[in-house]
Order: structure tokens, then C-alpha cells, then sequence
């Protein structure tokens, strides 16, 4: 055990994906940690309901690179297939375009340039060179490290900066793939992933080109139970290696003595650390857990000037039926995807029509619903709060009625009379379930004045000894990027604290119950 680690106690504050990791990667490393968590379950955004049979996931719906996953058990001496079974999904999504056309999306690439040859051969013979060019971007991201160490110094940048630019990985997602393809199916067939992380496919830079690299080289999974197996497999192992958690325990404040972090205050309480990592939102960190005199950069002012991720519009369906047309991931797009793009994050309004993405996860798990039904999740993104709109309970049952009779239309017949459970999940919920500012769904937007450097950073720039964990620091969102977060914090703690990088399994001593 790292014996300069053991003296120290370390407060991990929200329960997602990255504080999780977090936790776990500081525990191993013999740091005393509590978790403390705002909602009576572990989660965050990957939380999970379950209502008259039917299992919800709330939040993220598949995994990608896995591989990162790994190193989080492999950090406390354990096997990540010990915890949790990943199931292989094909295909990947399933992708219906406005004029009947549809793709299924895989990591095959044979099957692949077979579909895209119906629509453009041309297409089809450049998918090889599209998948080499962003393997060399994934190389840049994932291989050499870039996500999964601090990007906080200008020199970092300064350094990455002449290798993105040949790599073209500064240019936008949609114009990067414009350069391979012509077709307008596979332009977005390539193109669409920054969505899935709060972006604007046709600002967020090329960076984000190399999903479709990551995922056909390590597939696209789920969790046997849902993603909160997941979410369960993480906290049992942080509870196995000797870690802490506290539930319904919402921190008031950080506490911050002589410019440094001391501990937290929950109600009345306070819990004395020697660090501090926050997996809550990074907006409401800063402006309602620390005292404004304690931010010399991160004012108020420069909090709200950032630009903010789109919100979600999420209706959770107990079907007594299934639909076989659908896909465990189906996208449905509508004829105005990109002027849809802009009115959701640029203009601020409701659209009257929808782009929308459906989660079936009985098509590989039918454990999450009763025999013959299907736990559906229907997600729209909408704008986030700055545009004003209510989302009142009469809003949200309008907005829900228009969904379900867009479905009807589309091709799933009779689902109103054969829905059994219902339940939404507004902007206005992110805000108050989440603490998520603006009540946006994925934290700060992925455009490229707030990606790597630009992003706010792992080590707080205002208060000695707090650090930041998951999608409001870099890397970013999606479920890769926030277990990377927590190894880029965890660098910045162990070149703070002069921890050495070689791991001693301090966890291997605990047995597994």
C-alpha cells in the first residue's frame, strides 16, 4: 500500500460514472475515501427505475471501449468480469432517414460499404481511407493519452495543436465526414456521435470523429440487467476494496480553508478531508458549493458565459408489446436534421418536428421487461433552459402526447392502448434531480473554444486540492470520456500529492464477498 496515501482522507462528491471510477482509483490507491451522493441510490445520469416488471435505465445506454472499464478494476486487483457480464450488440444502431431509408449500423465492414453501395458506391470505396484517417486521431486521443491525462497548460495544447491540425482533427465532425462522403445518410451515419455527448455535430471537432473507429475496434456493449449493473459493479467494488458511500447526503458546501479544500458540509455536518473531487455538475460546483470570494477565475460571470449542452426530453415506456422493428438503438431522423440541430442549440425552440433516439434493450436483454413487452426509452433533445420554456406539468403531458402520437405515426402501432407505465424526465429535472445548470444533459457543449485545454480543468484553477471528475471537465460526456476524467484526476492528484505511478494492488488484500 502507497503509505504517503494512506494519511489521506478524500471526499468524492456525486456518484456517476466518473465519481465512481474516481473513487475506486483512489481507494486502490490507499486513499481513505466517502462518496456522498444527493439521490437515495448511486448513479447520477446512469440511474435506473423499475415499475410493474419493467427495468428503466435512466441515462446512458450502451458502452464503448470497454477497455477503460477494465483499468478501473484492474487498479484495485480485480476482473471486470468478476462484476458485471457485457453483452456484444449487432448492429450498433439502427438508423431510419426521412424518406424511408434505413441502415444498420455496424462495426462490420463488409456489411457495411454492402448497405452504403445501395446509396453511393463511391461512398462505399472510401470507407476504408474515413476509418484510417480517424484511427489516427483515435491514436492521438486514446493510444498516446490525450484523454486520459490533465490538459491544463498552454503548453499542452500548444504541443497537440500542429498534430490536430494535420490530422484534421480541429475542422467540425460534418465537415470531416463531407470530405470522405456524398451521400447525406452516410454523412451523418459518421458524423452523428457528438450528440450522444451534448454536441452540435456541425461545430464539435474532429476530435469526435473517431467513435465510429472506437467502436469497430472494440464494439458497442450493454450490461446483462441494464447499465445500472454497471453503476452496481463499480460501487460494490469500491465498497470491496474498503471505500464508503453515503446516500441521501447532498453537499451544502465545499469547504475551503486558506485557499485550500478542507472537507465538505452536508446540512448541519461536516465531513474534514484532505481533497476534494467533484463528479456534480461543474456549473453548480462552482457557483453554489464554493463562496464566490474563494474564485478568482471561476466567477459567477465566467460560469454563465459558458456554453451549455442541450437538454433531453426522456419518456420511459412499459409497453405490453414488442416492436421488431426496432433495434436495441434506433435513431429516427427528421427531414429537417440539421436546421432541427440549430433550433435545439443555437435558436433556443421547441421544434415542431422530431429527431429522436429509441432504447429497446430487449432486443438483447429481455430480462428488462415481462414476457412479450418491451422497456422503452424515447429520447428528444430539446433545448436546455435558457430558452425559457416552462416544462409544467401541462407542458410535459402535451409534449409527451405529441411524442407518442409521432411513434403512432412512424410505425409503432397501438402504442398508447398498450402502454402500462409512463414517466418523463424533463430539463427541468436535470435541473433539480441532477443540479445540472441550465438544466443542460451532458454539461459544458464539446465545441472546440471549450474542448481539452479550454475545458474547465481536472485540478481546480481556484482552490488548492479540489478536483473535477466526469463530463463537465476534460475529456468530457459519454461513459469513455468520464472513466477517462477520473484518469486524468487521478494523475493530477498523484503528481500533487508525489505518489509514484507504479501501483502496489493495495486492494488485493480485500476479499471479494
Amino acid at each position: 500500500m502507497n503509505e504517503f496515501a494512506k494519511k489521506h482522507k478524500a471526499i468524492v462528491v456525486g456518484s456517476g460514472f466518473g465519481g465512481l471510477a474516481a473513487a475506486v482509483r483512489l481507494q486502490a490507491r490507499g486513499v481513505d475515501v466517502t462518496l456522498v451522493e444527493k439521490r437515495e441510490k448511486v448513479g447520477g445520469r446512469a440511474y435506473q427505475f423499475r415499475e410493474a416488471g419493467y427495468t428503466f435505465d435512466m441515462g446512458p445506454s450502451l458502452i464503448t471501449a470497454p477497455d477503460i472499464i477494465r483499468r478501473i478494476f484492474e487498479s484495485a486487483g480485480r476482473r471486470l468480469e468478476d462484476y458485471v457480464e457485457l453483452m456484444p450488440m449487432d448492429p450498433f444502431y439502427r438508423i431510419f432517414f426521412h424518406d424511408g431509408s434505413s441502415i444498420d449500423y455496424s462495426g462490420n465492414p463488409v456489411d457495411m460499404k454492402r448497405q452504403m453501395a445501395r446509396f453511393d458506391e463511391g461512398d462505399a470505396a472510401r470507407y476504408d481511407a474515413f476509418m484510417e484517417a480517424v484511427r489516427l486521431i483515435y491514436g492521438a486521443v486514446i493510444e498516446d493519452g490525450l484523454g486520459s491525462r490533465p490538459f491544463d497548460t498552454i503548453g499542452s495544447m500548444l504541443s497537440f495543436a500542429p498534430r490536430a491540425l494535420r490530422l484534421g482533427a480541429l475542422k467540425p465532425v460534418s465537415t470531416f465526414a463531407a470530405t470522405y462522403f456524398n451521400d447525406f445518410r452516410h454523412r451523418f451515419l459518421f458524423s452523428f456521435h457528438p450528440l450522444f455527448l451534448g454536441g452540435n455535430p456541425f461545430r464539435a471537432p474532429s476530435i469526435y470523429a473517431m467513435i465510429p473507429y472506437l467502436e469497430r475496434e472494440q464494439g458497442v456493449w450493454f450490461a446483462r440487467g441494464g447499465m445500472y449493473a454497471l453503476v452496481e459493479a463499480l460501487a460494490g467494488l469500491f465498497i470491496d476494496i474498503g471505500g464508503t458511500i453515503r446516500t441521501n447526503a447532498e453537499v451544502d458546501e465545499i469547504v475551503v480553508r486558506g485557499g485550500k479544500a478542507s472537507g465538505v458540509r452536508i446540512g448541519d455536518e461536516v465531513l474534514r478531508a484532505d481533497l476534494v473531487v467533484s463528479n456534480a455538475d461543474v456549473a453548480h460546483t462552482y457557483r453554489d458549493l464554493i463562496a464566490p470570494g474563494e474564485r478568482g477565475r471561476w466567477t459567477d460571470r465566467r460560469v454563465e458565459k459558458m456554453h451549455y449542452s442541450m437538454s433531453c426530453f426522456l419518456l420511459y415506456l412499459g409497453v405490453r408489446r414488442t416492436y421488431p422493428r426496432l433495434a436495441h438503438h434506433t435513431l429516427i431522423l427528421s427531414h429537417r436534421y440539421r436546421e432541427l440541430v440549430e433550433d435545439v442549440f443555437d435558436r433556443k425552440v421547441l421544434p415542431d418536428d422530431f429527431s429522436m433516439y429509441l432504447h429497446a434493450p430487449t432486443r438483447t436483454d429481455a430480462t428488462m421487461a415481462p414476457k412479450g413487452g418491451e422497456s422503452l426509452y424515447v429520447l428528444v433533445p430539446v433545448p436546455n433552459l435558457r430558452s425559457g420554456h416552462a416544462w409544467d406539468e401541462r407542458a410535459v403531458e402535451q409534449y409527451g402526447d405529441r411524442v407518442l402520437t409521432f411513434l403512432e405515426k412512424w410505425g409503432l402501432d397501438g402504442l398508447r392502448e398498450n402502454v402500462e407505465v409512463s414517466r418523463a424526465f424533463t430539463p427541468r429535472d436535470f435541473e433539480s434531480e441532477l443540479n445540472a445548470f441550465e438544466g443542460n444533459a451532458f454539461g459544458p457543449e464539446p465545441r472546440l473554444t471549450q474542448t481539452a485545454y479550454f475545458r474547465p480543468h481536472n485540478r481546480s484553477e481556484d482552490v488548492e486540492g479540489l478536483y473535477f471528475v466526469g463530463a463537465g471537465t476534460h475529456p468530457g460526456a459519454g461513459v469513455p470520456g468520464v472513466m477517462l476524467s477520473a484518469e486524468a484526476t487521478e494523475y493530477c492528484i498523484a503528481s500533487d500529492l508525489g505518489w509514484s505511478e507504479v501501483r502496489s494492488e493495495p486492494a488485493a488484500a480485500h476479499a471479494r464477498g
